[in-house]
Order: C-alpha cells, then structure tokens, then sequence
C-alpha cells in the first residue's frame, strides 16, 4: 500500500435485503488529509462509516486503515471514531467515561489521566469533569465523545455530522480542534450535511447519492465546475414578482430570499446590464446588486440531482 494513503476503498458494497444501500465505491484518502464525506439523507454516509469502522460488514469490496483490514483489531487501534448520535455512559461522569475509554485502549493510567486532562481543557468541560454525562447539553455531550475518541491519540479520526443540532457555540469550537488536529498531522474523515462545513474545512469532498460518488475534488473546483449555476443578488426599493424577473433574458430560475431576489445564469455580466436597464425602465430603485460565485451547495445540488436524472 502506498505510505501516504490512509483509507483505502475498492469497490465496496453493502445490501440491505433488497436496498443497495452502498453501490461498488471505490476513493483513497491521503494521510494528513481532511476529507469530507457529503450526501443527502438515505445517500449511504453513516452505512459507509459504518464499514469503514469495522461497526458493520461490507457484502462486496472491502477497505483498510493505515493499511489494515477496516474492522480489524489494528485498524481499531489507529482509528478514533465520533458517532453521530452521543454513546457515552449516561451515569457515569465524564472523566470516568474518559477513563475507561483509556482503559480499554490499555493506555497507562499516568497518561491517560495527562490526556484526559488536556483534551476536557480544550473542549471546554474540565469544570464539569465530576458531572454525571446525564447532565451534560448535547453540545458537551458531543465534546466528550470527541475526547473519548482522541484519549488514544489516533492517527486516522472519523466522524459522523460531528456539528449537527449543536449550538453556534459548540460547533465552532469542534471546528477550529478539527482544524487544529489536521493541522498537526491528523487524517480526518468526516461526513456531513452542512456544505458550509464542508467548504471552511476540507482539502477534498467527496459526493455520494444513492450509494454512489458521483464526484471526488477539492471544493474550490466542485464550486468553479458548476458554472451554470452563477447569480446575481438583486433587491429593489420595492416589491417585484419572480414571475416577472425570470422573463428578463439570461435568467434560468429565481429564488425569493427575504428582500432579495437571486437570479441563477450562465452570463451574469449581461444580466447585470439587464437588470439595471429592467429597473430604470420601470421606475424601480436598485438598493443592492451582487454576482455569486457557485458556492459548494449550488455543486452538491447540481451534481446530485444529475445523478438523480442518469441514475
């Protein structure tokens, strides 16, 4: 195995019953990489984490870690793993959840007492250490889970909507310690619905829809990919109906967002000339005008319902 690959997939499957519900994939990522893992909900995200943490078994392919058979003992040991969904011992206090945790790695009690410390440092928590995790907020419950995950000090982190339902707060600190870790060599593997997320953190995503990717690149060249889905952002100092606007030549679809209409096109410098001309024509103000780049949503969008189309 090529030492700078940390995951490797090849043509990995799995069924339920009649459901396919992960079709034949196959992606590397490279150690050190932060690698984001997108689709709508059903798409095959968690199933595939899922195969990849050893949780499940593939039906067809298979994958490995650090190049160890995914699921196996070795992989285990370099790997650390966020679920979705909080799994810590609710009767237990969070330093006791961290403990065993370091325990179960075999990890010596000296060290695991210096880590444990330092990582409820960082996530916030150290103050309510003692607390019993029944106590905890969904946001620290999550920042626990994400120390268990890293008492062992893995090489290879995977997490699963990591941010999801949390508060503006926790999020942001999961995000820049993610950041962080990446930045001292750490290869995450992170699956999410928020293509904000994705953008601000990720070296490369990749986008699965029905059990298959139907793209593997860095955001940057997903978003410049989707070039038919350039906008230009109006509002007007009063109100005009999108009907009316999506007849002005150039536009493809309209979008109301509150006072603001965004016009979807492949021209947007002719539309601005439309615009402006529409406007004065019709007495009208413009009080704010704005081309946007395709962001990493209009791609993902545009790229999953292709898919949905050929599929």
């Amino acid at each position: 195995m090529d030492n700078d690959v940390a995951i490797q997939v090849v043509n990995l499957t799995k069924y339920y019953g009649e459901l396919l519900a992960v079709d034949h994939i196959s992606f590397t990522v490279r150690r050190r990489e932060l690698f984001g893992f997108l689709g709508p909900n059903g798409a095959g995200k968690t199933t595939t984490v899922r195969m990849l943490t050893g949780v499940i078994k593939a039906d067809e392919g298979g994958a490995s870690i650090l190049g160890y058979r995914a699921g196996s003992l070795k992989a285990k040991q370099v790997a650390g793993v966020v679920p979705e969904i909080a799994n810590a011992y609710a009767d237990l206090s969070g330093w006791n959840n961290l403990m065993l945790m370091s325990e179960l790695y075999g990890i010596p009690a000296s060290e695991a007492r210096q880590r444990g410390a330092s990582l409820l440092q960082d996530m916030g928590l150290f103050p309510r250490k003692n607390d019993a995790v029944k106590a905890y907020s969904k946001g620290m419950k999550q920042r626990l889970i994400l120390c268990m995950a890293l008492v062992s000090d893995p090489e290879v982190l995977f997490l699963d909507e990591p941010t999801s339902g949390l508060d503006v707060q926790s999020a942001r600190l999961i995000k820049d310690l993610l950041q962080g870790l990446n930045a001292k060599g750490k290869t995450i593997f992170l699956t999410t619905h928020d293509m904000d997320e994705a953008n601000q953190l990720c070296d490369r995503v990749a986008i699965i829809n029905k059990g298959r990717i139907v793209a593997i690149d860095a955001p940057e060249k997903l978003r410049m990919a989707t070039s038919a889905t350039h906008s230009v952002e109006v509002s007007f100092d009063n109100v005009v109906s999108p009907e009316v606007l999506v007849n002005i030549p150039g536009v493809n679809t309209v979008k109301k967002l509150g006072d603001k209409y965004r016009l979807y096109t492949a021209n947007p410098g002719e539309l601005v000339v439309s615009l402006v001309n529409y406007s004065s024509s019709h007495g009208l103000k413009v009080i704010s005008l704005n081309i946007l780049e395709p962001s990493l949503e209009d791609a993902f969008v545009a790229l999953t319902e292709k898919e949905a189309k050929h599929g």
